[in-house]
């Protein structure tokens, strides 16, 4: 072949401004689990943009797909065509929607949205329609080893104005570790949100996160006894597996529900929001491919009066972070944000990562997504191996036998 794959995948009109003159992604774990940022450069100098492209279980197959199949494509073209670009690297493998190329896909998709707003000196949220709120209400995920430890270590927060929360009480049991019996995750469930709700200083709202891990009879009862407590919403209650229960359940509780963390396609969403079986978008946007199908994804939640709720873990850099927020700034069905508070080290690799004030996070005025990214750092801070990640490798039920994430 005489000519870059780029140019034979160029548009069919004459490009201007910058163009693609190199794509690398780089994989970092500085808190302990891998992070995959991609960095797309141009011909104008010191103008590049950053964008997430971390699915931390496969983080080396993410890499190798940007860098050996995506940046031949993309070397030459325009920056500027976003959603051009976007669908010329989706429609190119044929397969489709699998998390690894989607991961890849979303990181150079970030990329050229971050480029686009330096390019027009705005932030990524003025670029997708402006402001629809001053800041977004948030909640973090908090852990600690036992119920009082955990009362302890919010009632501060809480009367801060910090007062929603996803509390997860564990001891840091290693891969492989067994699940108590569904009864006895129901009851412990039941058990924390009550306490806390009774032994804090102020009121406050909590995430229950049942991850898809219980059977369906558990989760209904689940359920039945929060009924009563201060929920923001139950999280994935039951398994991408299982989503024939969802309807039922719907039927059967008025507690709002967030579904979604594992979808991989926007079409995946569609038969739950027609039929209104959800009331949360808990949509992990790098694994959907990107800023470009998630604003699809927020604005056809919109018409079923579905709010939005971005996953925004740990697993997630802060790039992804700040892409979360720009989405979530200008949807107006925007329902929470997760934020993730990241280690001081984190922050001095992702200058510009979000920042949370009692309680909400305020978009960044900065052009594009408003984070920078520290390579020479980064490098200081090799990726893990892929077991030792959470815990969610190994799972088994009480009779050890193997449990799905």
């Amino acid at each position: 072949m005489d000519f870059p794959v780029g140019d034979l995948l160029a548009p069919p009109w004459p490009d201007d401004g910058p163009r693609i003159t190199g794509v690398r992604a780089v994989v970092t774990a500085p808190e302990g689990v891998n992070l995959v940022v991609v960095r797309v450069d141009t011909d104008v100098d010191g103008l590049y943009g950053l964008g997430c492209a971390t699915f931390a279980y496969r983080s080396a197959a993410v890499a190798l797909v940007v860098e050996e199949y995506l940046a031949p494509r993309l070397v030459g073209r325009s920056a500027g065509h976003v959603t051009d670009t976007f669908h010329t690297l989706r429609h190119g493998p044929y397969w489709r929607d699998g998390p690894i190329g989607n991961n890849a896909l979303s990181g150079v998709d970030m990329a050229l949205w971050d480029l686009k707003g330096k390019v027009a000196g705005l932030p990524v949220w003025s670029l997708l329609g402006g402001r629809c709120r001053e800041v977004l209400p948030a909640y973090t995920t908090v852990y600690a080893p036992t119920v009082p430890a955990m009362a302890e270590a919010l009632a501060p927060r809480v009367a801060a104005g910090d007062t929603r929360f996803r509390p997860l009480v564990t001891a840091g049991e290693p891969p492989g570790r067994r699940l108590p019996d569904p009864a006895g995750t129901v009851d412990a469930a039941v058990d924390l949100v009550t306490r806390l709700a009774a032994e804090l200083p102020g009121p406050a709202r909590f995430v229950v996160d049942v991850h898809g891990q219980l059977p369906y009879p558990a989760v209904a009862g689940l359920a039945a006894r929060l009924e009563p407590l201060p929920l923001l919403y139950l999280e994935d209650p039951v398994a991408v597996e299982d989503l024939g229960w969802l309807p039922v359940l719907r039927g059967r509780t008025s507690l709002p529900i967030a579904i979604g963390e594992v979808f991989t396609s926007v079409n995946e969403y569609l038969p739950l929001l027609a039929g209104r079986s959800m009331d949360y978008v808990r949509c992990h946007v790098s694994a959907i491919g990107g800023i470009t199908p998630a604003l699809r994804l927020a604005a056809t939640a919109e018409l079923f009066g579905v709010r939005t709720a971005w996953h925004g873990p740990l697993d997630l850099s802060p790039v992804g972070h700040a892409a979360n927020v720009a989405l979530g700034t200008a949807a107006p069905n925007f329902g929470v944000h997760e934020h993730h508070e990241p280690a001081s080290v984190t922050r001095e690799m992702f200058p510009g990562a979000p920042v949370l004030e009692a309680g909400a996070v305020r978009p960044s005025a900065d052009p594009g997504l408003g984070v920078d990214f520290d390579e020479a750092l980064a490098r200081r801070f090799p990726p893990v191996a892929a077991d030792r990640l959470f815990g969610l490798e190994g799972l088994r039920r009480a009779d050890g036998a193997a449990q799905r994430p």
